[in-house]
């Protein structure tokens, strides 16, 4: 599983700054603000992704992704929890593979196994089939709000 202190130093920072959000690193021994599954897994409050070194990098997209496609006004106010529906959540999963193929080393296809590894679940037994083959309502919620940054041929790399 990769985690935050596999990237090089300010990939990760980079990355969320292009979408508007900051990146808080912990220390090792401290508690995770805003962390839905509790430690290790990145947290969130607002516009602040907060993680350790020992947070998987797919949890850091994953929280970073649902505030990306969160609606402004409503990044705001969102404290742990940001998912209001299964088509949010989906999108968010959409996007956080797509997102790893801007982090070098990583890729898309190396978080997906790590998305499996952790246990995500999808309706066809892996996110890598998923992604492929039945994430269509993802790609179109994500298309309506501008918010692919790639085309799906380009990405699980």
């Amino acid at each position: 599983m990769l985690l935050l202190a596999d990237l090089a130093p300010g990939t990760a920072e980079d990355l969320l700054q292009r979408y508007g959000l900051m990146l808080v690193r912990i220390a090792d021994d401290a508690t995770i603000p805003g962390s839905y599954w509790g430690e290790p897994e990145a947290g969130i409050i607002g516009a602040t992704v907060y993680a350790r070194a020992d947070t998987p990098v797919h949890s850091l997209l994953h929280e970073a992704c649902h505030l990306i496609v969160a609606a402004p006004e409503k990044r705001a106010h969102i404290h742990t929890d940001a998912s209001e529906s299964q088509i949010e959540e989906d999108a968010t999963c959409y996007l956080q593979i797509l997102l790893a193929d801007e982090l070098p080393g990583i890729g898309s296809t190396r978080l997906m196994a790590d998305m499996d590894a952790w246990g995500y679940t999808f309706r066809l037994g892996s996110t890598r089939a998923w992604f492929e083959s039945d994430a269509e309502d993802a790609r179109a919620w994500l298309s309506e709000r501008g918010l692919l940054p790639l085309a799906p041929a380009q990405a699980c790399g």
